[in-house]
């Protein structure tokens, strides 16, 4: 194939600005393409980073073009280069329209490699097991099986994304998956068949592997496993949405001990029994299984299976004991700092069930030989018991205890305080060149903050300002002699500045909150004040709400914080974003606490350290979701007066977007006309 690249001999860096001048490869096969010097200038830089090595840190503004920006470079390095977003649809975006983007430009064809988390994809001896049992199902799983069975026998990737009709969260895909913890690794009886591994070989084979954070991070936390790491090797590395990697990396080199872990292991593990040879005690925990014979489990003592059976129900037992103490010691909010009196509410319970679990262990252990079910049901056993020990010894200051409830679910945690030790040294660790990037990581024109975070300290930093012209395209409304924030005044006086706003902008807005009770008293007043259509979070899962606020003329949405970021609404749809407070996070939160007090023992000041750069990139984010393209215009509004009446305010206004500021609603009205 006749290729359009500049010759190889040339650098790296020669080559990739010649891609991008202004009658290159793009100018000249891509529609509606238009040469920006941003562009080049982040395209050129990230060339130097993949070919001389180091770190390269990043904020490339809206408009900029950053994802092409740094796909050429990647391409043209002719080596593997691992690329990771931070959210789904940026990863969608890469591989189904950026890189065959690039190919085309290029002339060239590019070898890439889409892969997801272990749970998008369906394990086949898992599936095989449930339909084993299929019998003891209710109605509607039957009828989702035979749908997903049918599935099966067409599909080359077995990604869950195939079946549009697949409801979300379909408990039912939970049973047919498997998580690196419950993978059995090169003992499964599948294992030439399975769809993860075809993943990895197909990016094995790879030279652009696209990933997104978390499966990045999960990855990274389980490489010294036998069978763990499912991202290939590469020396080259570009983490698009950089703002958000701390967060995932807190969650994944953690400790928890969840109601939905011990749920699964205790299923898991009665099923393993329940196809070895049904018995009573297996039978007590829902399992179901073909009748026991010396034939059909191998040899196996049924005595064995017996006591194996009733360890795992004593086990179950503790285990809703173990809740049943944490919630009684949880405080009011969603997370409760685990303290001398609540360690103290919850060590008997804790002991009891970790000895439960050390029973099960002991009567697994005394088997010479286990099936690989069981074997893993003894490895899932062990990791339980070391994790309850470490969590009920709350005695390393680098990781902060708490009980966290999410709905239903319950979980005893230890996230770790800072994790710019564990960024470097285990998930960019071992790589030659790694760009950090993203639209969000400059705090009043620096990158301390972000690089300290991501331990990118001492990195090379480029910042290049949004190609969008804020002067022209948006106004920021300021209003004046609000209540202070921490007052019951506040969310009554941001109502009716809200309703005001909406009717001048005819609906077509996002109305973003830091707290789900601030939204729901203000949604309760604007309610009856506007003719709008509205939509509030929670009303229906976040997918839909954005389906139907795109489909809606007009519409208006209320949301928290996972509206912030990853969220694009083109065009007039969306015509203005207004925040009501600035997103500090609560001090209350245990994360949040240890944090400022990690930074306190070390004579810093974390609140012009850390809550207020952490404000500060959380704030652009969501200012970030209305201008989207050159053609877009709106409003933005912040509806706090810190910004204005505290010192700390000016970090917030040097670091917004350059747009006009007004305090007259009729000036908006008027701007957006």
């Amino acid at each position: 194939m006749r290729s359009d690249l500049p010759t190889a001999n040339r650098s790296l860096m020669a080559r990739v600005s010649a891609v991008f001048a202004d009658d290159g490869p793009l100018s000249r096969t891509l529609d509606g393409f238009e040469p920006r010097a941003g562009q080049r200038e982040l395209a050129v830089a990230v060339a130097r980073t993949l070919e001389e090595g180091g770190t390269l840190v990043a904020e490339a503004g809206t408009g900029i073009g950053k994802t092409l920006a740094y796909l050429v470079p990647a391409v043209l390095s002719g080596k593997r280069v691992l690329v990771s977003t931070g959210t789904r649809n940026l990863q969608d975006q890469v591989f189904y329209k950026d890189v065959p983007t690039v190919g085309r430009a290029l002339n060239v064809d590019v070898n890439a490699a889409y892969m997801k988390g272990r749970t998008n994809y369906l394990c086949r001896h898992r599936f095989d097991r449930l339909q084993e049992a299929a019998a003891g199902l209710p109605a509607s799983d039957r009828r989702w099986l035979a749908r997903i069975g049918e599935w099966l026998d067409a599909t080359d990737t077995g990604d869950r994304s195939e079946i549009e009709d697949l409801p979300d969260h379909l408990p039912l895909w939970s049973d047919v998956t498997a998580t690196s913890e419950q993978c059995l690794g090169r003992e499964c009886p599948r294992y030439t068949d399975c769809f993860v591994t075809r993943m990895r070989e197909r990016a094995a084979e790879a030279q652009i592997v696209i990933v997104n954070h978390h499966l990045l991070c999960a990855d990274a936390s389980v490489r010294r496993g036998e069978f763990g790491e499912v991202i290939p090797e590469s020396e080259l590395a570009i983490i698009d949405e950089a703002h958000q990697l701390e967060d995932v990396v807190t969650q994944y080199f953690g400790v928890a001990v969840t109601t939905h872990r011990l749920d699964e292991f205790c299923r898991d593990a009665a099923s393993a029994i329940g196809a070895l040879g049904a018995h009573e005690a297996v039978s007590a925990l829902g399992a179901s299984g073909t009748p026991w014979s010396p034939e059909n489990h191998g040899g196996t003592d049924a005595a064995f299976l017996a006591s194996v059976g009733d360890a795992v129900a004593d086990v179950q037992l503790a285990s809703r004991r173990f809740f049943d103490a944490l919630r009684l010691a949880s405080g009011p909010s969603d997370r409760t700092t685990m303290g001398p009196e609540v360690a103290a509410h919850v060590r008997e319970p804790g002991l009891d069930l970790t000895s439960a679990i050390d029973s099960l262990a002991a009567r697994l252990t005394a088997q010479p030989e286990l099936p690989a079910d069981l074997a893993s049901a003894l490895q899932r056993a062990r990791a339980l018991h070391d994790d309850l020990v470490r969590l009920l010894s709350p005695d390393d200051d680098r990781y902060v205890h708490f009980i966290e409830i999410r709905g239903r679910g319950l979980a005893l945690r230890a996230a770790p305080i800072d994790v710019a030790d564990i960024i470097r040294d285990a998930v960019l660790a071992g790589r030659r060149a790694t760009v950090l990037t993203s639209a969000t990581l400059a705090v009043g024109g620096s990158f301390d903050y972000a690089a300290a975070r991501l331990g990118a300290t001492g990195a090379r930093t480029l910042r290049l300002p949004s190609e969008f012209d804020f002067r022209t395209q948006a106004i920021l409304f300021l209003p004046e002699q609000m209540p202070d924030p921490r007052t019951p005044e506040f969310n009554r006086a941001a109502a009716w500045i809200i309703a005001d706003l909406l009717d001048r902008t005819r609906g077509r807005a996002f109305v973003l909150f830091t707290s789900h009770a601030a939204m729901r008293e203000v949604y309760g007043v604007v309610e009856r004040k506007v003719s709008w259509p509205l939509f509030v979070q929670g009303s229906a899962p976040r997918t839909a709400l954005l389906r139907d606020f795109r489909a809606t003329p007009h519409a208006v949405l209320f949301a928290t914080s996972s509206f912030w970021q990853g969220v694009d609404v083109a065009g007039e749809a969306l015509s203005a974003v207004i925040i009501d407070r600035l997103p500090f996070a609560s001090p209350g939160d245990p994360l949040v606490a240890a944090r400022i007090h990690a930074l306190r023992l070390k004579g810093r000041d974390p609140f012009q350290e850390y809550q207020v750069p952490f404000a500060t990139l959380a704030l652009l984010q969501g200012l970030g979701r209305l201008i989207r393209s050159q053609s877009d215009r709106g409003l933005l509004a912040i509806l706090d007066p810190r910004l204005t009446t505290k010192g700390y305010g000016r970090v917030f206004l040097g670091s917004l977007p350059p747009a006009p500021i007004t305090s007259d609603a009729a000036a908006v009205e008027r701007f957006l006309a």
